[in-house]
């Protein structure tokens, strides 16, 4: 278990225990944290998982849950649904339920984004209690400068205070994103979304990584993690890129921005199999035990 961590107050006498375990299994007592992202069914529909450079078995769910199965991840994140459909035949792979989803298929220019809770806290407790699967927390995307921002913001309040209240970990998606928003990567704004986070008191907050002049740099991201206090940072992993630049950027995230991990999707689950497991033993790598670009690189080209 990491040396400095903090227990919320609002997780009660009773579930500490649990929380700290769920805490412990996701982190894997490191304090930082892989998150395998399985969400984007819902987010970016089929364009994501079929087409010109993705891997043919991205396009079978199941693709997901074998990749999550066989590699060395901290979390895998998908919708309750998701889960119920295939956790069964996974049941050694720890869980996150994603609370709310919505597709990109209504444009900002249309209506501001929003996007509410398909399940509550409640069923993600039955379903943990029924199914016997490792259920070890919740997540829930904000839109923030949306015009529906208060909405988002009250429900992901009151699903954080009751995650904590059952012991699960909580990780917010926070995405300044609407006709109020200029620059959606402004390292400042992005600093601002890590602290509604901490306002909210999550674990974890999931951010783009800001941008200036077009690039993305390790330092612009102490800001960010500095007013998000004891709530822990981690970057969105993006569209597919060259590995070594991912991991490059990952290292940087890490070991100058200071921020805690990462939530990655399409540059795992757009390859094969083979090459999907190396890559997220490769973040994890870097990641959970520290190892250098050159060291995951490594792992990768084995």
């Amino acid at each position: 278990m990491e040396e400095h961590m903090y227990i919320p107050a609002d997780v009660p006498n009773g579930t500490i225990n649990e929380y700290l375990n769920n805490y412990d299994m996701v982190t894997h007592g490191s304090g930082r944290i892989m998150l395998f992202a399985g969400d984007q069914k819902i987010e970016h529909l089929n364009e994501d998982f079929h087409g010109e450079g993705i891997h043919a078995d991205d396009n079978d769910p199941e693709h997901l849950f074998k990749i999550a199965s066989a590699a060395e991840i901290g979390v895998f994140a998908a919708q309750m649904g998701l889960i119920s459909m295939y956790g069964s035949d996974y049941p050694e792979v720890p869980y996150l339920v994603k609370l709310n989803s919505k597709s990109h298929l209504v444009k900002t220019d249309q209506r501001d984004p929003v996007s509410l809770q398909m399940v509550d806290i409640e069923q993600v407790v039955e379903f943990k209690r029924t199914s016997g699967l490792d259920i070890t927390g919740i997540g829930y995307t904000i839109y923030l400068g949306s015009e529906y921002e208060h909405l988002m913001i009250r429900e992901a309040a009151q699903a954080i205070y009751k995650a904590h209240q059952n012991g699960l970990i909580t990780v917010l998606w926070i995405y300044p994103r609407g006709k109020a928003i200029k620059d959606e990567k402004d390292a400042e704004l992005i600093a601002g979304a890590t602290g509604v986070a901490a306002a909210l008191g999550s674990d974890f907050v999931k951010v783009n990584a800001p941008k200036k002049d077009g690039k993305s740099t390790g330092d612009l991201l102490i800001p960010a993690v500095k007013a998000a206090g004891k709530t822990k940072v981690i970057c969105a992993g993006g569209s597919s890129t060259d590995p070594k630049v991912f991991l490059q950027g990952l290292y940087d995230q890490i070991y100058i921005g200071g921020v805690c991990g990462n939530a990655t999707g399409r540059n795992i689950h757009q390859k094969s199999f083979t090459e999907a497991v190396k890559m997220c033993n490769a973040i994890s790598a870097i990641t959970i035990h520290g190892k250098t670009v050159e060291e995951a690189v490594k792992i990768m080209t084995e």
